[in-house]
């Protein structure tokens, strides 16, 4: 007897459609699967920088149809500054910003902040865009296994002084604090002033008390430490204008698709266009803040600030990297 079970047509047609879709579902959630990466960096929230990253972050989403989640962790979430190049390295962390700290890997670095090497916003997009860009960013990825995307300007560096300076001969004997990095205290030291290298913890203090005369950093930093407290001038020196990389994991970005790393660099582009409205915005705002607080801006004699420190500055450079200062200048 023949036991053979007979389906209605429409029911086998279902079951079938539905083997194919059971045999269909791997390569379909294949498909649909989602690549989350992690960009990490020091800023907090209200920082030019974080809302460029969270721009990359929306840009690289829609250039991929969602297949790349670029998730961000401001405020050193995942770690300071050298923890995640290192986790970058180590595959931990995809992205960060980072700039001349990277010259403990690739002395090119070095040159993302030298006294008065860049002139203005339209000479770093040339320098950053043109020749001595590609070296700096080819040295970075060699050495650093960290692959530049795009940059973002950083706010130029203000002297502070409760008087107006103009000239370098206003300088001389002036008690300054700088960062510890030789490269800034040689050239201070060019223009005549005492340069102290000092804990940025420890200047609103030692301004108040008259151990130092002066300070020197960007608007931003001038209006956060409170220095308008301290100090009544705000001198138009500019002496370092310098801009800082967006990263990413040189070997990570390799393994993914063309289309990918394609959709990833022309976000960071985005993100670098985005940036630099936002920080052109927040500078003008930051000296009106600033103006409103008390502190008055003085215009300085930059040719002259910037002659005086030339020699000391190539000096303080390694051999490796001077013939690229000099193409910076003559730029």
């Amino acid at each position: 007897m023949n036991d053979k079970i007979r389906l209605p047509r429409r029911a086998a047609l279902g079951g079938l459609a539905g083997v194919l879709a059971l045999g269909a579902a791997p390569g379909l959630l294949r498909a649909q699967s989602r690549t989350t990466l992690k960009l990490g960096h020091l800023a907090n929230e209200d920082n030019t920088w974080h809302k460029a990253c969270v721009k990359f972050a929306e840009e690289v989403a829609r250039r991929t149809n969602g297949a790349i989640e670029v998730r961000v962790f401001p405020n050193e979430q995942l770690g300071k500054e050298t923890d995640l190049i290192k986790g970058i390295q180590l595959g931990t962390v995809d992205f960060t910003i980072t700039g001349e700290s990277l010259q403990n890997w690739a002395p090119a670095a070095a040159l993302l902040a030298v006294p008065y090497a860049v002139r203005d916003l339209g000479h770093m997009d040339k320098v950053v865009g043109g020749p001595i860009g590609t070296r700096i960013a080819e040295e970075i990825t060699a050495r650093t296994q960290l692959k530049p995307l795009g940059y973002f300007a950083r706010g130029p560096r203000y002297l502070t002084s409760n008087r107006p300076i103009t000239k370098p001969e206003e300088l001389n004997g002036l008690k300054l604090r700088v960062p510890n990095v030789p490269l800034f205290v040689k050239f201070w030291e060019a223009l005549g002033a005492k340069p102290t290298p000092m804990a940025f913890s420890e200047v609103f203090t030692s301004l108040q008390n008259h151990t130092i005369d002066a300070q020197e950093n960007p608007l931003a930093l001038i209006k956060s430490a409170s220095f308008s407290e301290v100090q009544s001038h705000i001198n138009r020196t500019e002496h370092v204008l310098s801009w800082i990389y967006l990263v990413g994991g040189s070997r990570k970005l390799s393994r993914l698709p063309a289309e990918q790393q394609a959709a990833i660099a022309e976000a960071a582009k985005a993100a670098q266009e985005y940036e630099r409205g936002l920080f052109i915005e927040d500078e003008r705002n930051l000296a009106n803040e600033l103006t409103a607080k008390g502190m008055r801006f003085v215009d300085v004699d930059k040719q002259a600030f910037a002659a005086r420190g030339r020699d000391a500055v190539a000096n303080a450079l390694s051999a490796e990297i001077r013939p690229l200062y000099e193409q910076i200048l003559a730029g």
